[in-house]
C-alpha cells in the first residue's frame, strides 16, 4: 500500500460509510457506499441509485467513477466499498470492468464490513487484479490483430 493510501485509509473508509447514507434503494433495501481516492488526495463518494426500471440502476462504485471522471479526474490510487452486510462485499462484475478502465491492476480496493471498526477482519484488502483476473483493458484495444 502506498503512502498516500495508508495515510488516507481511515478517511477513505469513513467516506464510503458516509456515501452509503445517501443510497436510494427503495426496491432492494441494499445500501452501498463507495469512496474513490484520487492521486492528489481528493475523495469522491458515490452511492447506489436504484430505478423502477431495474436496468437503470447504477452501483455506488460506478457513481463515484462517473462523478470523478466528469469532474476531470482520471488517476486513482484506492477505492473503498461498504454495505450494511456484516462481512465485506466485493463490487459486481460491471463495476469491476469500469474500475479496470481507469485504474492500475495493483490498485488497493478496501472492502469494509458494516461494522468494520468493531471487527479485526472487518476490512478485506484486495487489488483489482485479484478481483478481475485475466482482465480486458484499454491497452488491449491497441494489440495487433494480425
Amino acid at each position: 500500500m502506498t503512502d498516500i493510501v495508508a495515510s488516507n485509509r481511515d478517511r477513505l473508509l469513513q467516506a464510503a460509510v458516509e456515501a452509503k447514507t445517501f443510497a436510494y434503494v427503495p426496491y432492494s433495501k441494499f445500501r452501498v457506499g463507495a469512496a474513490l481516492l484520487t492521486e492528489d488526495g481528493e475523495i469522491i463518494k458515490g452511492s447506489n441509485i436504484e430505478n423502477a426500471s431495474y436496468g437503470g440502476t447504477i452501483c455506488a462504485e460506478r457513481t463515484a467513477f462517473v462523478k470523478a471522471v466528469s469532474e476531470g479526474h482520471r488517476k486513482f490510487v484506492a477505492l473503498a466499498v461498504t454495505t450494511d452486510v456484516a462481512s465485506p462485499i466485493a463490487p459486481c462484475g460491471i463495476c469491476r470492468q469500469v474500475i479496470r478502465e481507469f485504474c492500475p491492476l495493483d490498485m488497493p480496493i478496501l472492502l469494509a464490513a458494516s461494522s468494520y471498526l468493531e471487527k479485526e477482519d472487518g476490512v478485506r484488502e484486495s487489488t483489482l487484479e485479484e478481483l478481475l483476473p485475466f482482465s480486458f483493458g484499454p491497452e488491449d484495444l491497441e494489440r495487433d490483430r494480425g
